[in-house]
């Protein structure tokens, strides 16, 4: 049998200096001799470097002492480049096409099959897609080992319950083709859906019951929903279906331990549905058959680290190469929705008209000439008289939700007199006031100015245009002193409210559940929702709208205060999430925006992101538009070397040649040791 060397793999015995050291002196190391595996001896491992150009398996040799634990899946070190790196076995082979001799695994760290082939195929098509590398990939889909954990058996799922199948089509039933996709889940099938849920719908419950009719086949669920909040509702929706430990919850928030736990009991295949947040959609899941996400246009879906994929695009990748049923449910819709069904990959799941108009009812401030009448400063104040008397008319039915689009007490101040807004007097930078109690005080460097005066007229008073949901719950407390006022944003996020009349005021997101539904939602400042300069502010500001408006009880009233002639708040009067969401992609088609093209930004130095524009070989149709100078976020000053981005456009159906454009150009980069810049492919916002 051939005996491998200690040779790195570039072929540089250099690398390794001790080696060289005894070469020198003329007295060679002396080698113990290794033997090797007789079946499949070549691991084939991802290296946990994220080096573009080292993204791709190598070849090592298994000793025979490791032929057993060197599974693929499980966690090896690896001698590379002179050092010991962590890796995952991919693969175990007959041969190698490396012509030198291998090294072999330095050892093995857990025999655990920790990494699927499914999710190996998988980060390989995420990588690409993002031009990214694997290892980043991997770092999202495979949590830390917990060695304790790893030690400990899991525990068998009980028996499943057959009535699962006819209960999911009855939950189903209230919705035009809806009972029809969960028996296709239960006889095995893998339906495709865009489901555009009612105002006041039990979503949990209905996911719940889809999940329950894939089991029922005998195949798993994952379910991904954007925040904690929304975990722990889905959570007790399964349970309640289908009984305690049948399910597990990823998140981040459940520690190393458990987190590690639940991993291992869906790896191992002893729980089969699984409802997390964004990583939990490269869950292990065995025999998947059903991928399902809950409003899709949340920003949480969107990975702030590299290769920054998107929860909904991975899905769709998944459900595609695992043969599995897909679910894109909301309250509203977005536009890469609207896109599925357009081209006929997915069906429609609504609900009907008549269940849409006995929901509730949607009115906008000042939008009759009768209430302008009465109110005629419905359009211009932030409180109409509208929204006071519908307050006060629900309180004697239950709770009231008021929904401020800002955090904080006074966000921004302005002059009293002129409007002009008010500055730091020493960095420019913009003033607030955090509370009634505290002085005002500069946003960017904290500066108190006890004594603020306007540099345009001189005036000492100030005004707060932006109310943040602190002072908007100190107003509303004034105004109905004998009334229970609660705050839900920040740190500070209610889950769940009681059905006793109260008043809570809360940020988009942050909105708690009542029992029984809100006996009326008040949505304020529309018009600052929709000031934001982005491509989706219109399609976000519905789904904040629509996701509020949903909380209400069945024969609730919504009060949106904004412009009556406003075309996304005529959608929400309307509850027309479809055509909103068709209109707005029809525009984005005629501008050559997502999604009927593809793009990308690099963003980087401008000595940085020129090299990498030299470098790039751009596809065919494609536009660079850029580069512009990035400028410093909100709260923040501007940074000493100023970074430039540019902005790649192709025809959607060349995007796979801009994302192997931009891999190589990220291997190219990564083998020169050129300065860093970022490559994000399809960002959620521009």
């Amino acid at each position: 049998m051939t005996k491998p060397t200690y040779d790195d793999l570039t072929g540089q015995p250099e690398l390794l200096p001790g080696l060289v050291r005894a070469r020198a002196k003329g007295k060679a190391p002396a080698k113990k001799a290794i033997e090797f595996a007789d079946v499949d001896p070549v691991a084939q491992v991802l290296v946990d470097l994220p080096l573009a150009h080292l993204d791709r398996p190598f070849d090592y040799a298994v000793p025979s002492a490791m032929a057993d634990t060197a599974v693929p899946g499980a966690r090896v070190k690896v001698r590379f480049a002179g050092q010991d790196v962590d890796a995952f076995v991919v693969a175990r082979v007959a041969s190698s096409d490396h012509t030198g001799r291998l090294q072999p695994l330095r050892r093995v760290v857990s025999a655990e099959p920790v990494l699927a082939p499914a999710i190996a195929a998988l980060s390989e098509q995420v990588a690409r897609r993002y031009a990214g590398s694997r290892a980043d990939v991997l770092r999202l889909a495979v949590p830390p080992r917990h060695a304790t954990t790893e030690k400990e058996s899991s525990e068998p799922a009980p028996v499943r319950r057959p009535e699962g199948a006819a209960e999911a089509g009855l939950a189903w039933s209230a919705d035009t083709h809806g009972a029809g996709f969960v028996e296709a889940l239960a006889d095995g099938r893998s339906p495709r859906a865009v489901w555009s849920a009612a105002p006041g719908t039990d979503w949990p419950t209905r996911l719940a019951h889809a999940a329950a009719a894939t089991y029922a086949s005998g195949r798993g669920s994952i379910i991904c929903v954007p925040d904690g909040k929304d975990v722990a509702r889905v959570d007790a929706a399964l349970t309640a279906v289908l009984g305690t430990g049948h399910h597990v919850t990823l998140t981040a928030d459940s520690g190393p331990a458990a987190r590690y736990r639940d991993f291992l009991s869906v790896s191992r295949g002893t729980r089969r549905i699984v409802v997390g947040t964004r990583a939990a959609v490269f869950a292990p899941v065995h025999d998947l058959g059903l991928l399902v996400i809950w409003d899709d246009g949340d920003d949480l879906y969107a990975e702030p680290r590299a290769p920054y994929p998107h929860t909904r695009e991975v899905l769709l990748m998944r459900a595609e190469a695992e043969g599995a049923a897909a679910l894109v449910g909301g309250f509203a819709r977005t536009v890469e929705a609207e896109y599925l069904l357009t081209t006929g990959w997915a069906a429609e799941i609504l609900p009907t008209r008549q269940a849409l108009r006995d929901g509730l009812t949607v009115a906008v401030t000042g939008a009759t000439d009768r209430e302008l009448e009465r109110d005629p400063m419905a359009r211009a104040t932030r409180f109409p008289a509208l929204a006071f008397d519908t307050i006060r008319s629900a309180l004697a039915d239950g709770p009231v939700l008021v929904q401020a689009p800002r955090a904080g007490y006074a966000a921004s101040l302005a002059c009293e007199r002129c409007r002009t807004p008010a500055r730091c007097s020493s960095c420019t930078g913009p003033l607030r006031q955090a509370s009634s109690e505290q002085a005002v005080a500069c946003a960017w460097c904290g500066t108190v100015h006890p004594d603020f005066a306007c540099t345009t007229c001189g005036h000492r008073g100030l005004r707060a245009p932006v109310r943040g949901d602190a002072r908007t719950a100190e107003e509303l407390g004034r105004t109905f002193p004998r009334t229970v006022v609660r705050s839900s944003s920040g740190d500070r996020v209610l889950s769940r409210v009681d059905a006793k009349p109260a008043i809570v005021v809360a940020t988009p997101g942050a909105e708690p559940v009542a029992d029984g539904g809100y006996a009326a939602v008040i949505l304020l400042d529309t018009w600052l929702v929709l000031a934001r300069l982005d491509l989706r502010t219109a399609e976000e500001a519905l789904r904040r709208w629509m996701n509020a408006a949903a909380l209400a009880a069945p024969g609730g009233k919504v009060v949106a205060v904004g412009d009556p002639a406003e075309p996304t708040l005529q959608a929400l009067v309307r509850w027309d999430p479809g055509g909103f969401a068709r209109r707005e992609m029809e525009e984005r088609r005629s501008a050559h925006l997502p999604p009927a093209s593809r793009m990308a930004t690099i963003t980087g130095s401008a000595g940085a992101l020129d090299d990498a524009l030299t470098l790039l070989s751009k596809p065919e149709g494609a536009e660079l538009l850029g580069p512009i100078e990035v400028p410093a976020a909100p709260g923040h000053t501007a940074p000493e070397s100023p970074e430039f981005r540019a902005v790649l456009r192709v025809p959607r159906s060349h995007g796979p040649a801009l994302s192997d454009s931009l891999g190589e150009l990220q291997r190219l980069r990564s083998a020169r040791k050129l300065d860093a810049v970022r490559v994000h492919v399809d960002p959620p916002g521009l």
